[in-house]
């Protein structure tokens, strides 16, 4: 149950159905706010600044950094809450999915870093020379148990703050002005 089916319906039943009505346009015209493109957009951007400071702190220090899935989950999240407006189960499963797909992008990125220190190449020739069909075997090489559990974090992370936050104050506003208004 997202926080607006969570205001108190017996209190807007006691109002009368009038006052039931104009909190239904009140919910519709924040239903109508909702916009999944631009979360998708913005979540994508953020997932691919996350997996880029993913990858920039894990070759600096030579250590994943578990806190840093709790950031991409949260950045993310945070683009698609802003973004997106939802208030609708699809934006927390696109803020998992983009959260997940950011630490993914994350550690591909540490590998290729990797790679060209081994073969003596710079990191956009790995990028350039890498054929997507070793991409899957090459993620699989590089895969610990702990990337489960940071992966998970931020999937977590992810759904749990994607949907649209009204403030308690806010949503008792909206329920005073949908029994006031008329």
């Amino acid at each position: 149950m997202n926080q607006i089916e969570q205001i108190d319906n017996e209190e807007l039943g006691a109002q009368g159905l009038a006052g039931a009505e104009r909190f239904e346009r009140v919910l519709q015209q924040l239903s109508e706010e909702q916009n999944f493109a631009m979360a998708i957009i913005a979540g994508g951007c953020a997932a691919l600044v996350g997996a880029g400071i993913w990858a920039a702190v894990t070759v600096i220090t030579g250590y994943q950094i578990g806190w840093l899935a709790i950031g991409v989950g949260f950045l993310v999240a945070y683009a698609v809450r802003m973004a997106g407006k939802g208030l609708t189960t699809k934006f927390k499963v696109l803020g998992a999915l983009l959260a997940l797909a950011g630490c993914a992008v994350g550690n591909f990125l540490t590998v290729c870093h990797y790679l060209g220190q081994q073969y003596g190449l710079g990191y956009f020739e790995v990028l350039t020379r890498l054929k997507p069909g070793a991409i899957p075997d090459l993620m699989a090489s590089s895969f610990s148990g702990m990337d489960l559990v940071f992966y998970a974090i931020a999937a977590y992370e992810g759904y749990k703050l994607s949907l649209r936050q009204l403030p308690e104050a806010e949503l008792n506003a909206l329920q005073y002005a949908a029994v006031e208004e008329g």
